[in-house]
């Protein structure tokens, strides 16, 4: 087996969730040129030990694995178009955006046609997953890609699932978040009812987490402050996952809800909740869905 220091990695993508992720394999004694476009990323790259360099395609010339976490699916697709024919063959590709199952897909495509090799490996966990090295990897593609990745992956997360062929890892990642921007708002919801009603927070803390309505929104990321002291509530809700990443994924499920025929109501109507509410609260962590919630709620009653 290859040791870290044998393999060089390319690392397109410095933001907040792909900078810390590119540290950690530096830290881990991967070689890992990076490449952004944003001279505060880069400069916090050179601080994290990477080597920066001045283009993508310089990023990934001398590269055996290439990742990439970019905002969407265009973008992805126009930086595979400027950087593959700069790889040396049978490059793997590992991209771990969250974007369109069918984006996902087309630059797998456009890899193997030049002679590479896929992977779509979408995270959760948020900034703080990112950082600490405890994300979860959702993978798309080959198993033999898979197990060449695997390390690095580890790397980078506490959890890695080969999900199955490519666009599937995309699937599950826009799956669970549909599923937690659905739960976001339920709690939310009920929480809002329990003040209404004369429930303190703690109180419906304490009989909700131990109940059927047990959710990681709630005990992990509980959306009032107290119950839980590391909620992004107890920081004015600055975001661990922000409202505009969640919209834009609710967006995607919303997406293949209606082009796979899926009687999705409740998926729709989340998408259409966060829309709403991103218009103010882009910027704050998802959880902060519950300030909303309550200031239409005062509404309704005046």
């Amino acid at each position: 087996m290859s040791k870290p220091e044998d393999t060089t990695i390319g690392f397109l993508g410095l933001g907040h969730m792909g900078g810390p992720m590119a540290a950690n394999l530096a830290a881990a004694k991967y070689q890992v040129l990076a490449f952004d476009p944003v001279p505060e990323a880069q400069d916090q790259a050179r601080r994290d030990g990477l080597t920066v360099v001045a283009t993508a395609p310089e990023a990934v010339a001398e590269a055996d694995i290439v990742i990439t976490m970019l905002p969407n699916g265009r973008i992805v697709l126009e930086v595979y178009r400027e950087i593959l024919a700069a790889a040396k063959p049978g490059t793997l590709f590992i991209d771990s955006s969250t974007i369109d199952v069918a984006d996902s897909v087309a630059a797998a495509e456009l890899a193997v046609t030049q002679g590479h090799r896929a992977l779509d490996a979408p995270v959760s966990g948020g900034v703080t997953g990112a950082a600490a090295g405890t994300l979860t990897f959702m993978v798309g593609g080959a198993e033999a890609d898979f197990a060449q990745a695997l390390p690095l992956l580890e790397v980078m997360g506490r959890q890695v699932v080969h999900c199955g062929g490519p666009g599937v890892g995309q699937a599950a990642k826009i799956c669970n978040n549909m599923l937690l921007g659905i739960s976001m708002i339920g709690l939310s919801e009920a929480i809002v009812l329990g003040e209404k009603l004369g429930l303190a927070h703690d109180k419906f803390f304490d009989v909700v987490s131990t109940a059927s309505g047990q959710s990681w929104a709630l005990t992990t990321n509980c959306p009032v402050p107290g119950p839980v002291p590391t909620s992004p509530a107890n920081n004015d809700y600055k975001p661990g996952f922000a409202t505009a990443l969640m919209t834009k994924d609710l967006n995607l499920a919303a997406n293949a809800l209606r082009d796979n025929g899926v009687q999705g109501r409740i998926g729709q109507l989340a998408a259409d909740i966060y829309n709403d509410f991103n218009q103010v609260g882009s910027s704050t962590d998802f959880s902060a869905v519950i300030t909303d919630i309550r200031k239409r709620s005062e509404k309704e009653q005046a």
